[in-house]
């Protein structure tokens, strides 16, 4: 459903520390007690974090050095006190100096979190975010309510995929207005991270530009800033930028050796559920237009260990068309030169190299062939 769900996404920025300061996580859940343990997790200088303490009454308490910028990090509770993987009752914390609260009778994803600046503006984010949270998951419990049959209808399909369509137009509308409101929030520049997957340059650049000087000079802020280039280059109406990959038998293919034709540079990788998902919706793409000048260019995100998965999942998914990939991960220099972040993610190029369309998926991409081509 939501758009950070339904991609697989590159962590959001790393925030660095300008000095230590004292941070203090405080809260309580129900009145449980041993074995019932809460677990924080989060990554400081690069590196993956986990702490734990045994419940008390409820109680909780964490405490340490974070810095001057906020840190993500996540409290996930279990009762039984067996680990924090798989445990769905999490919830998102910025651990920043001051303490923070938090607070819940029953479950720690119901609790309210408050205390300091960023937890409080991040409360804010998840208020006004909620009637699209609601409106996912009711459409979501329509789909799985349906008969097998009814899923597959392509009635139904088109159905779910307007339906969707509006609620990310919605969601997107109100990470626009929180940005535009909350220029010196750290939770804006989270925010935009994932505006910017489904944006156009035309629209991330100013809402950048009008963030504080605070947050621009922040690590995650320079990252994204260095970044601007990047996502103008690949802006509707661009040239796309020329790159080079091997493909599944090692041979170097230049993207501009498909010049002449309508091409879908479509990133994706074999270990990521949704562009697999997707898949299904390009293979019928390919296989109705590719009479037409037009053919798909796979970028694959796999990992350098990953090369068998990425070729059986060629093969599985019925890819029958140029698949590329230097097996670099998100270290990908394709996926780098387009600003790529979060997968699956294409760009639709005209024979002149110019970039017409982005993100097309489902039923978009099928409308926007027809529109080039017609009705076939």
């Amino acid at each position: 459903m939501k758009k950070i769900v339904l991609m697989a996404l590159a962590s959001l920025p790393a925030f660095v520390f300008a000095q230590d300061s004292q941070y203090t996580v405080q809260g309580s859940v129900g009145k449980f007690n041993a074995p019932a343990k809460m677990y924080m997790e989060y990554r400081k200088d690069g590196k993956a974090v986990t702490d734990s303490v045994v419940m008390k009454d409820g109680k909780f308490s964490f405490s340490g050095s974070a810095g001057a910028t906020p840190m993500n990090a996540y409290l996930v509770f279990n009762q039984k006190g067996t680990g924090a993987n798989g445990i769905r009752d999490y919830k998102s914390i910025y651990l920043e100096k001051g303490t923070i609260t938090v607070s819940s009778t029953d479950t720690l994803a119901n609790a309210k979190v408050a205390g300091t600046k960023t937890n409080l503006e991040n409360a804010k984010y998840e208020e006004a975010t909620k009637p699209i949270n609601d409106a996912y998951a009711a459409l979501s419990a329509k789909q799985k309510a349906a008969s097998p049959e009814e899923q597959k209808s392509e009635a139904f399909q088109k159905e779910s995929n307007k339906a969707e369509k509006l609620i990310d137009a919605q969601s997107s509308q109100i990470d626009k207005k929180f940005i535009q409101d909350n220029p010196d929030s750290y939770i804006s520049l989270n925010v935009l991270e994932n505006f910017a997957y489904s944006a156009d340059y035309v629209d991330i650049a100013p809402l950048y530009n009008n963030l504080t000087p605070a947050i621009k000079e922040s690590k995650g802020g320079k990252e994204f800033g260095e970044r601007l280039p990047k996502l103008k280059a690949v802006a509707m109406g661009a040239i796309a930028p020329e790159f080079a990959e091997a493909d599944t038998a090692g041979k170097m293919v230049s993207l501009s050796s498909f010049r002449g034709k309508y091409v879908l540079i479509d990133f994706w990788a074999s270990w990521c559920g949704p562009c697999r998902h997707e898949n299904p919706n390009v293979v019928k793409a390919f296989n109705h237009y590719k009479g037409q000048k037009f053919t798909i260019v796979g970028v694959s995100l796999d990992r350098p260990t990953g090369r068998d998965k990425w070729l059986a999942a060629i093969h599985k998914d019925g890819l029958a068309w140029t698949q590329l990939s230097d097996l670099k991960f998100w270290d990908s220099k394709a996926a780098g030169l387009y600003a790529v972040r979060g997968i699956p993610q294409n760009f639709l190029l005209d024979p002149n190299g110019k970039i017409v369309g982005k993100n097309l998926r489902g039923d978009d991409l099928e409308a926007k062939l027809e529109e080039i081509f017609g009705k076939i």
